[in-house]
């Protein structure tokens, strides 16, 4: 299990779903609070504005799964499938995710902030709009991936590889080049002046 930035130990359980089959249902202003979900299939499950407090998912599978105004607030995803899956809206923020798959994951808009995410593979998902502040993006694969009109002040990108990542729109105040790797990564012409200074360079008209 990765552990939580500043060594935070994971919400407690107060109730566990095992095994349910929760396939292609469709919720809306669900609340959970502290609950396992463990071993639950959540294939194309509809989320409409549901609240899951500090709870647990644990080898549960997402895929094509659709979240959308909902809230996943101090979460702990582990070995959790999230092919396919799309959040809009959302707010996962303190969430943490250990040895989980997002292949071709979408997030559009939403409050990501603190969240964990060190040496996910997140190679071409897409985020776009979202708050990513503070998040742990240690070691992250985003080779390909999209991060547009991304917050990212503070987080933590160490290690990450950005290879060929769409970085337009984003902040990249806070980020060192020079501990990821840029290789192809796409930006704008503001975010070239900002890495530019950051290098230590005088850029001039």
């Amino acid at each position: 299990m990765a552990d939580r930035k500043h060594g935070v130990p994971a919400p407690p359980i107060e109730t566990t779903i095992h095994a349910d089959d929760w396939d292609r249902l469709e919720i809306a202003g669900e609340r959970f609070h502290r609950v396992l979900f463990q071993g639950v299939d959540m294939t194309e499950l509809v989320d409409q504005g549901s609240s899951f407090e500090e709870c647990t998912f644990r080898n549960v599978r997402l895929n094509v799964s659709t979240h959308e105004d909902a809230q996943f607030l101090n979460c702990t995803f582990s070995r959790c499938s999230l092919f396919d899956a799309t959040f809009r809206g959302c707010k996962l923020t303190g969430s943490m995710f250990d040895g989980c798959s997002f292949g071709l994951l979408k997030v559009e808009g939403g409050d990501w902030s603190y969240a964990g995410l060190p040496g996910a593979d997140l190679r071409g998902s897409a985020f776009q709009g979202v708050r990513l502040r503070e998040a742990d993006l240690t070691g992250a694969r985003l080779e390909g991936a999209e991060l547009r009109r991304a917050d990212l002040s503070g987080a933590w990108l160490h290690g990450a590889d950005l290879t060929g990542c769409d970085l337009r729109g984003s902040d990249l105040s806070t980020l060192d080049p020079q501990t990821v790797t840029l290789k192809k990564a796409v930006i704008d012409p503001f975010q070239a002046t900002v890495l530019a200074e950051t290098l230590g360079l005088e850029v001039r008209s």
